[in-house]
């Protein structure tokens, strides 16, 4: 595997674009050795799934409210029939502090819609220590490119 021993091109091209679609092989594996990589390279790293993710923009660097899901067996006395608001933290808020590039790989990318896959290239070029690297499918070999090429526009 002459392609994942350094990954300086993963890390280069990453860089010059901020947000990359990749299709990685199914069984696995190549993730975690680029994202090991990458924290060879000084970058702080999270895996996480773009499953639920609602709001990229908000979900990743925003306080939000989210409601938890109405089971049936609560009282609709209190807060509304669907519960209450909770707060919660931004998932990218505590790797935002400091200095340091940040890369975000999201796992299942294809169930974002072209809008939010966007909004993430968006996000990239407005915080330019952020590099998000999204999972699009799979493939028989690793390859990656920038999620605009991908998106045609």
């Amino acid at each position: 595997m002459p392609l994942l021993l350094t990954g300086r091109g993963f890390r280069r091209d990453l860089e010059a674009s901020g947000c990359l679609a990749v299709h990685a092989p199914l069984e696995g594996g190549a993730e975690t050795r680029l994202l090991r990589r990458l924290r060879g390279a000084g970058y702080r790293t999270r895996l996480t799934s773009a499953r639920g993710l609602g709001d990229p923009e908000v979900f990743l660097t925003q306080k939000h409210g989210i409601r938890p899901p109405h089971l049936g067996h609560h009282s609709v006395g209190r807060g509304a029939a669907v519960g209450e608001v909770q707060e919660v933290v931004p998932q990218l808020g505590d790797l935002l502090d400091g200095d340091e590039q940040v890369a975000l790989w999201l796992l299942e990318g294809q169930v974002l819609s072209r809008s939010e896959l966007l909004s993430l290239c968006d996000l990239c070029r407005r915080e330019p220590r952020l590099r998000i690297v999204v999972e699009m499918g799979g493939a028989r070999s690793l390859r990656w490119q920038p999620m605009r090429e991908l998106l045609g526009s």
